[in-house]
């Protein structure tokens, strides 16, 4: 088995949507997806992409991504990478992958002088928290995830 991390490509697109797909029904989710393969295509690769991934190929087959963009943090005053997504195929678990794409996220934050790597993992997601613990990471006690959409986007925008 060859493992192999890189910068996603445009010719990976497919690849990634298929596991973004596969993310989604890992999460109980598997209607949400309403990502393209355009849309992904102009996040990733358009002229002002702020969104970034890595990849990680087994025996030259995506079997994993790292979808992630930068943000910042006024408290250290430094920009601090978020991770949008983690996920490898059920058929590449165990063999590193995870790990690896992580790895990699964290040498791109320290190319980038990031203070920090953010993400968040489901609270049902036993298997998730075990590992990020395992590699040294902890759960950011006493902030709660909010969001904003749809409906609620429309109005505040002035739209709705």
């Amino acid at each position: 088995m060859t493992l192999a991390i890189r910068r996603v490509e445009p010719g990976d697109v497919v690849a990634i949507l298929d596991l973004i797909v596969a993310l989604a029904v890992y999460e109980r989710e598997p209607d949400a997806v309403r990502a393209t393969e355009a849309s992904l295509h102009a996040t990733l690769f358009g002229p002002a992409a702020e969104v970034f991934a890595h990849v990680a190929e087994i025996d030259g087959r995506v079997e994993g991504v790292a979808l992630w963009f930068r943000t910042y943090s006024t408290w250290t005053g430094r920009p601090s990478l978020y991770l949008e997504d983690l996920f490898v195929s059920e058929a590449a678990r165990g063999t590193g992958a995870g790990k690896a794409l992580l790895t990699a996220l964290a040498q791109e934050a320290k190319r980038q002088d990031c203070a920090r790597i953010d993400w968040a993992v489901l609270d049902w997601n036993d298997t998730a928290k075990t590992f990020y613990s395992h590699i040294g990471a902890k759960r950011s006690a006493g902030w709660e995830p909010w969001r904003l959409e749809g409906e609620a986007l429309d109005r505040l925008a002035g739209e709705g």
